[in-house]
Parts: C-alpha cells; structure tokens; sequence
C-alpha cells in the first residue's frame, strides 16, 4: 500500500443518497479476486447504456469531472453488502477519497484498508461542497490526511474524523499486516521467553 500524502483534485458529484455496494459495483463483476481493472466496472448500470455506450449524462462521463481524484456522495454511501470490490472499484477509478455525511460501517472499514478516504463531514459543510462544484465545475480541493483537513479554493478548510490506527497504517503506507510484520522480533522474543517458561 502506498503511502497517503496530501493531494490536490478536482471533486466529481454524485450527490444520491443511499448508495449501496450493488450500484458501486454490480454482482455480476464479483467473479475476480484481483483488483486489476476493476474501475472500468464502477456503477456500471449508471455509466453505461446496454450496449457498452457511455451515458453522457452520467457525472463521470462529463469531461469536466473525469480524473476527478474527489467523489462527493449523498447520505449513507456503501450501504448494503459487504464486499470489498466496492472500493477497489473506486480505487481502481482513480478516486483518493469519497466524501458524505455518513458511510456504512463494513463500507467505512473496507475504504480504509484499501487506501480509499472516507471522509465525513455536517451537512452544512457537505452543502457547501455541492455549492462550490455546481458553481465551478473545475474548483479544486486539497485533502490533507495528517492533519484531517479538507481545504478550499478560498483558503479555509474543514477537519475530519478518522480512526487514529486507521490514520497511521494510511499515512505509513502499511496494513495491518504491515503493522504487525513490524513488531516481528520482539514477537519472536515473547514466543521463546514463553518455551522456556
């Protein structure tokens, strides 16, 4: 995992609430285990027409959106199933970091173990957001995950909560295998203290 440096990005709207992992990725994409390739597949049904065409009504069809490192969702984003395709889809996009008012739970965990930023923000703020991109298509915001902040074109900037283990493994480029793999000799010094006790 690489590591999670401050970043600069224009923001793609996607503001329906109650997106659930269905819609991010559909099940009939589920068959692979590797996460190759996987963002040609996100919300399939939305971007695309039966026939394979894009839907160029579709926020991330629109030419002013595309490479947009920042999706800004509705309320309750990654509800539903618990697959973990969902987020190495938008990953697989391009997307460094979703932001909403909330995010389900096993959605929330996935995101982080996959270097995906699930950033919650008040509703208020999340207005703000939606404000800005529909004014100005090609504003940019800067995520900044060592200090928790969210940054706008005029210089102020929002903080976000996140899970202070979560933070690290992000910001060390790491897993929680990682993490462990670290503490490996002084856990190899317990095991033979623990033979010859």
């Amino acid at each position: 995992m690489n590591h999670f440096p401050p970043f600069t990005s224009r923001v793609a709207p996607l503001l329906v609430n109650d997106i659930d992992t269905d819609q991010i990725i559909p099940a009939r994409f589920l068959k692979v285990t590797d996460k190759t390739g996987l963002g040609g597949y996100l919300f399939a049904d939305w971007r695309y027409q039966a026939d394979g065409s894009p839907k160029q009504e579709f926020v991330l069809n629109r030419q002013e959106h595309r490479g947009a490192a920042i999706l800004l969702a509705g309320n309750n984003f990654g509800c539903g199933s618990s697959r973990e395709h969902a987020p190495w889809a938008l990953a697989g996009y391009g997307f460094r970091a979703v932001i909403s008012t909330s995010f389900a739970d096993i959605f929330r965990n996935n995101a982080l173990k996959n270097a995906l930023l699930p950033i919650v923000v008040d509703r208020s703020v999340h207005q703000r957001l939606s404000t800005l991109v529909s004014g100005d298509p090609s504003a940019e915001l800067v995520v900044d995950l060592e200090r928790q902040t969210v940054r706008f074109p005029d210089g102020s900037s929002v903080q976000f909560p996140i899970d202070s283990f979560a933070k690290s493994c992000l910001l060390n480029g790491t897993d929680e295998l990682g993490y462990l793999l670290r503490f490996e000799q002084q856990i190899a010094e317990y095991e033979r203290s623990q033979v010859r006790a």
